[in-house]
């Protein structure tokens, strides 16, 4: 069977992966016998377990599939001989697993070590970290950069530093998480935008009177519908209300635009936003790691304040020495970005074409619409049957009523890979009466 992570036992564990951790269960049986857990636990066990069932027996369980190889088009997942295709990583330039992203890491374990013990601030700053930000800020044409341990840590670590209770901020309703929860930290006026509809935004930016800074945050791409923020009109909104602009960019840094600058390439509104929050853990290697990235004085400010990045080890040297070999191979050539808009095209083309609703806005997150948890998750379950690895996608992660498979493109991909990807989803489609026969 599938080996899957999240099952509650170790039951679908392969035998080689049990061999591993074996030598680990005598010692921690012998610990866990002298363990005496706190006199709540018992009621709260109950309750996790109530919890638990639950959530399995409305079918939105999320088990985790082990995958055996590097992250590449093709991929090794647990208890499957062959292989299969991956279409729902994140790695959109297939830069994962590239030779010299790996060798750039290796030479950086050799020469820089495997981490520094220490926050950016005390011992943690090497030179290989200023390169980073200084190519990020080069890439993005702004003036400084500053490294997070991920792009969660540079939401939640960037509004509390530059807002106060005298400010007010702005947000798009589907925001990411982070973004949600980095507001949460801060003492801003707090109000929510229904999704790019700017009328309402300026309705919330006219009530917003007496405060003295106004931020404006946005996803560049919305990472569940692949929807691209509407920068220009928001942008234009920011001067008339002298605001200022973040966008969120990890669904685009790297790939969308002309030559991977972002959405604010892709919208021509390069220069007008004043904060971008993005990633190296997606597109740019796949590691870990995020950045904000915008004028000196915002980055200088965070440097002092923000939490995350004072409180968090800095980021492991083959990690960030990856990084700047992707920015490299990305300021030298625009093919991976071309290759993505292809396969992408390929594939929205001709799932539409067959009847599937396809949601976003030609971005390669492909969100195949379906709508009930149990039927993505079956399709997704075919799918792999048929060598092809997609996710389904359910509430809590998207809204009840939504559910989906959100299909990923990758310039790794070949058009013969997107076709066998559109092919399966055709034949599973037509059996399970989602699209006609």
């Amino acid at each position: 069977g599938i080996v899957e992570v999240g099952k509650g036992n170790f039951r679908h564990v392969t035998s080689t992966m049990l061999a591993r951790v074996s030598r680990w269960v005598p010692t921690w049986g012998r610990l866990s016998s002298r363990v005496r857990s706190a006199s709540g636990w018992p009621q709260m066990q109950r309750e996790l377990n109530d919890e638990l069932g639950l959530i399995r027996s409305a079918g939105l369980w999320k088990s985790e599939r082990v995958i055996t190889t590097r992250q590449e088009s093709l991929i090794g997942v647990g208890g499957r001989e062959e292989r299969v295709l991956n279409f729902c990583a994140n790695n959109y330039l297939g830069l994962s697993s590239h030779p010299e992203v790996i060798q750039a890491g290796k030479d950086a374990l050799d020469s820089h070590g495997a981490g520094l013990s220490s926050v950016r601030f005390i011992c943690g700053t090497q030179d290989i970290h200023v390169i980073l930000e200084q190519k990020i800020s080069s890439f993005h044409s702004r003036e400084d950069s500053i490294l997070y341990a991920s792009c969660f840590d540079a939401n939640a670590g960037l509004f509390e530093a530059l807002l106060g209770e005298d400010d007010a901020i702005f947000s798009d309703e589907l925001n990411h998480a982070s973004i949600i929860d980095g507001i949460r930290l801060c003492k801003a006026k707090k109000y929510r935008f229904k999704h790019k509809n700017m009328m309402d935004l300026k309705d919330k930016l006219l009530s917003a009177k007496d405060v003295r800074r106004k931020l404006i945050a946005t996803d560049g791409v919305f990472s569940m519908d692949g929807d691209v923020a509407n920068l220009k009109d928001l942008c234009d909104l920011a001067d008339e209300f002298n605001a200022v602009v973040m966008i969120d960019d990890c669904h685009a840094t790297g790939f969308v635009g002309e030559t991977g600058r972002g959405t604010e390439e892709l919208q021509d509104v390069v220069g007008r936003i004043d904060i971008i929050n993005s990633t190296l853990g997606k597109a740019m290697g796949g590691a870990a790691g995020g950045y904000t990235t915008g004028h000196q004085e915002i980055i200088s400010l965070l440097r002092q304040r923000s939490r995350p990045y004072l409180f968090s080890n800095s980021l492991p040297p083959p990690v960030v020495a990856q990084a700047s070999k992707v920015y490299d191979l990305l300021m030298a050539s625009s093919e991976l970005p071309e290759k993505v808009a292809r396969n992408t095209e390929r594939f929205r083309s001709r799932m539409t074409t067959a009847g599937f609703k396809i949601s976003g806005d030609n971005h390669p997150i492909c969100p195949v619409m379906l709508g009930d948890a149990r039927l993505a998750t079956e399709i997704a379950n075919e799918m792999l049957d048929h060598g092809i690895f997609v996710i389904g996608f359910s509430y809590p992660v998207v809204p009840q009523g939504k559910a989906r498979i959100r299909v990923q493109l990758s310039a790794v991909h070949s058009l013969e890979d997107v076709d066998r990807c559109v092919d399966a989803f055709v034949e599973i489609g037509k059996k399970k009466g989602v699209i006609p026969s």
